[in-house]
């Protein structure tokens, strides 16, 4: 049976890669971005299995009537992908409360909105999958980059539950931590309009690291795609993807520091009890 997708900021990097993958597949891909011009190029490429539809992941109302509109013309939603997103840098001291707002509503209050809409769908049917876009950053974090971490690490909490929640019912759960792949995600980066000379030397560093690290990045958005078709398609679909070199090496080397930790505090964590 040919799948149906719904992916949202598929005009650009992972998106498209996917949206691409997809189609090769046999898919049928309904390809959302703000502006749906933007897909003109990948609907002219495959008409028959791309349609364009336009879509603002902070916009609730949209959000079903979008999936409202995909499962009336179509019957159902195979694979979500969550996608849409972007990249922002700064000191947790530098960055006001409206920035953070901003970029929980497109990381985490779309997604979840997303996924809501869907799920009715797809526990009809006792199928489906919904691929969540995060990142190594979902994992740890750097200095610079706490409010993008922090709704990839809300995201990931969401989905780890989601995942217990949904699995019994046969849908599938797909967490993507893609490491530095060449995307336009440094591209679309904001920043918060202040600078603390006291950390030039921390979130300043990241500053200059995402200005200047555009388009040398190591990893391809194409073999990232494909490798997420091949997770979904296993029969044992992890509920975590790290994607690259510096992913794969950066998370273990996390996971390592995390234990080593807890071993050393381990005599002061544990006599936290009522003594009997």
């Amino acid at each position: 049976m040919t799948k149906v997708w719904l992916v949202t900021g598929a005009n650009s990097g992972f998106g498209r890669a996917i949206t691409e993958a997809a189609v090769a597949a046999g898919g049928v891909v309904v390809a959302t971005a703000r502006n749906a011009s933007s897909l003109d190029d990948l609907v002219a490429a495959h008409p028959d299995q791309v349609e364009a539809l336009t879509l603002d992941v902070t916009d609730t109302a949209g959000i079903e009537a979008a999936v409202r509109d995909v499962t009336d013309r179509h019957g159902r939603i195979d694979v979500l992908v969550n996608n849409a997103g972007r990249s922002h840098v700064g000191a947790l001291e530098e960055d006001s409360d409206a920035e953070l707002r901003a970029l929980f509503d497109v990381h985490v209050f779309g997604p979840a909105a997303l996924t809501r809409a869907v799920l009715p769908h797809m526990r009809a049917r006792r199928s489906g999958a919904i691929v969540q876009m995060s990142s190594m950053g979902g994992q740890m974090s750097f200095a610079g980059f706490s409010a993008y971490s922090g709704t990839k690490f809300a995201l990931e909490g969401m989905s780890e539950a989601l995942a217990a929640e949904v699995g019994p019912l046969g849908i599938k759960v797909l967490v993507v931590e893609p490491g530095a792949f060449r995307t336009s995600l440094f591209g679309n980066t904001s920043a918060s309009p202040v600078e603390i000379p006291d950390y030039a030397q921390t979130a300043g560093a990241t500053r200059a690291m995402v200005a200047g690290g555009d388009g040398g990045q190591p990893g391809d958005p194409a073999k990232a795609a494909a490798a997420i078709v091949t997770a979904l398609d296993a029969d044992d679909t992890p509920l975590r993807l790290p994607l690259g070199d510096d992913a794969v090496d950066a998370v273990v080397g996390h996971l390592d520091s995390v234990r080593a930790e807890i071993a050393t505090w381990e005599k002061v964590t544990r006599a936290t009890a009522f003594d009997a």
